[in-house]
């Protein structure tokens, strides 16, 4: 790919923090011929823009290899995955436990028994 820099690209700890998360060479096949940091630069690119998938700049693998690695990672579960990787980069960045310690629920998506129930009579 072409030297370029957007201000949302993987910084090098950010992708060290990643790879380890994303799969392997297949060990029969075509051999992947995309770097899956610039699917990654490429796709937070698109979250921090908010542009269409086929808007993606041309300096980004091609828009269909790129959603079709998204698409992917989301069912596989590895998208939360990276999530939850940087989250707790940024914690610990910032001087926090890796994992919180407090969680909050909010009253109004906890499911309430039946309004007005059956008397038992």
């Amino acid at each position: 790919m072409s030297p370029r820099n957007y201000d949302n690209d993987l910084s090098n700890e950010e992708w060290q923090r990643i790879a380890p998360l994303l799969p392997s060479q297949k060990p029969v096949g075509k051999l992947r011929e995309v770097s899956l940091r610039e699917v990654l630069n490429a796709i937070f690119y698109r979250a921090a823009n908010g542009t269409k998938w086929r808007n993606l700049p041309s300096d980004f693998p091609a828009w269909q290899t790129v959603y079709g690695y998204y698409r992917l990672w989301v069912r596989l579960g590895l998208w939360e995955q990276i999530n939850q990787a940087l989250v707790q980069q940024v914690r610990v960045h910032e001087g926090r436990q890796a994992q919180p310690s407090l969680a909050i629920i909010d009253s109004q998506s906890v499911k309430l028994g039946q309004k007005g129930g059956k008397s038992r009579a």
